[in-house]
């Protein structure tokens, strides 16, 4: 193996960044993201990359082509985590770019345009309530009013912004122009099961699912459990129930088309009352947006009528909604061409997860590979890449890379 060994060692090595010990955290603005970009900065000029730190936090190295400042293929991942997180998710993309400019340097090769490797710095959004904040502000459309928002304790991100080192009032520099920017490549474990299913080690992304984040409010009438008849009875949680079946029944049965219910409550929340307000959430994903939108009025019109035969108000409430981003046709060629190069067929799947290339993707055409990871498990300490998976995506990668460059020659 010629990547593998090396990627794993320095994703243990990163993995022992954390502010829970037994467990890996490292959240944004944190002394554990300002220690583990110590780290893959340094791995990045070992590599021979120029190396800096925008304004929002992002991690750039950078190796010139024949044209200094010139536009540049860009590589990278994340390298913020949940809490309680796997090795994987995030730093195996970064780490297999800075990995794959060491194997550009090793045989020799030159590139007709520049390279980077982008470590962004707030993919996850668990300190603050907002995702993507790294790559939003790389493309420039990271919306000001978030400096505003506030961690748990109380901290916005503007003054934690200025613990850090960072000056708020700064943020638009991190942005980069469409004519900067060549094309995106992520690397990426699955976080689901089907290339285990196919028993293949890579898989090429088709699109990133589009999203929309609802919260449903059922009121009907609180009363006493003992004396109100069952036909009398406006119960907001029965409600609920039947409209969280609707989901799963509208959601069933159509490919790439996910809900999920992930919240309830039941008000006044009392053993011996029924219940007179319920209130869940929902999460819809596709990465067709006709899709999901078809979907999500399907969703709406079966609550209501159950609202309405039941004699309950329905409020629902758009909490966020993101457009599905398909992955670009050159791009996701090259990547093809390269899976089909190590003997592989090709599995296309679309991701229901969000990734930085939804943000990048404003500005530059983008396209993803996925890693096979055990079981599908992502978000967990379980979370697992095999040292052949990472070898096999490495080399795509790699030969990815190479293929962009002997592309821009011609």
């Amino acid at each position: 193996m010629i990547f593998a060994p090396g990627i794993q060692e320095r994703l243990d090595a990163l993995a022992a960044i954390t502010a829970e010990p037994g467990a890996i955290t490292r959240l944004y603005l944190t002394p554990e993201q300002a220690r583990a970009e110590v780290l893959v900065a340094g791995w990045m000029r070992e590599a021979g990359m120029t190396v800096r730190q925008d304004a929002i936090g992002n991690l750039i190295g950078r190796i010139e082509g024949p044209e200094p400042g010139g536009p540049a293929l860009v590589v990278g991942s994340h390298l913020d985590t949940v809490r309680n997180a796997g090795r994987y998710d995030g730093p195996l993309g970064v780490i297999t770019g800075i990995a794959c400019v060491e194997a550009l340097a090793r045989d020799g090769i030159r590139l007709p345009h520049a390279l980077e490797v982008v470590a962004f710095a707030d993919e996850e959004g668990v300190r603050f309530p907002a995702t993507l904040t790294g790559s939003r502000a790389f493309a420039g459309h990271l919306d000001p009013a978030l400096l505003d928002a506030a961690d748990a304790d109380g901290t916005t991100l503007a003054a934690a912004m200025r613990d850090y080192g960072l000056d708020p009032s700064t943020i638009a520099t991190a942005a980069r122009r469409p004519d900067e920017i060549l094309g995106y490549l992520e690397l990426h474990i699955e976080q689901g099961p089907m290339l285990e299913t196919a028993d293949l080690p890579v898989g090429v992304v088709t699109a990133i699912s589009g999203a929309s984040r609802l919260e449903f409010t059922l009121t009907g009438e609180a009363g006493h459990a003992g004396t109100v008849a069952m036909s009398a009875r406006r119960d907001a949680l029965a409600g609920a129930a039947e409209c969280v079946l609707a989901v799963e029944a509208r959601c069933s049965g159509e490919a790439h088309l996910v809900g999920t219910v992930g919240r309830i409550e039941a008000l006044p929340g009392a053993v011996n009352t029924i219940p007179g307000l319920a209130r869940f959430s929902l999460d819809l994903r596709a990465p067709d947006d006709a899709q999901r939108r078809a979907a999500l009025a399907d969703i709406r019109a079966a609550c209501k009528s159950i609202a309405d035969r039941r004699h309950l108000d329905l409020g629902i409430r758009l909490l966020h909604e993101a457009e599905a981003v398909p992955a670009d046709l050159v791009l996701t060629a090259l990547i093809r061409d390269a899976v089909t190069a190590e003997g592989l067929p090709i599995l296309a799947l679309p991701s229901g997860a969000g990734h930085d290339g939804m943000a990048v993707a404003a500005v530059a055409p983008i396209a993803m590979l996925f890693v096979r990871c055990r079981n599908g498990i992502s978000h967990n300490p379980a979370e697992f890449a095999s040292l052949p998976d990472i070898e096999t995506g490495a080399r795509v990668l790699f030969a990815t890379i190479n293929g962009f460059g002997a592309r821009s020659r011609v």
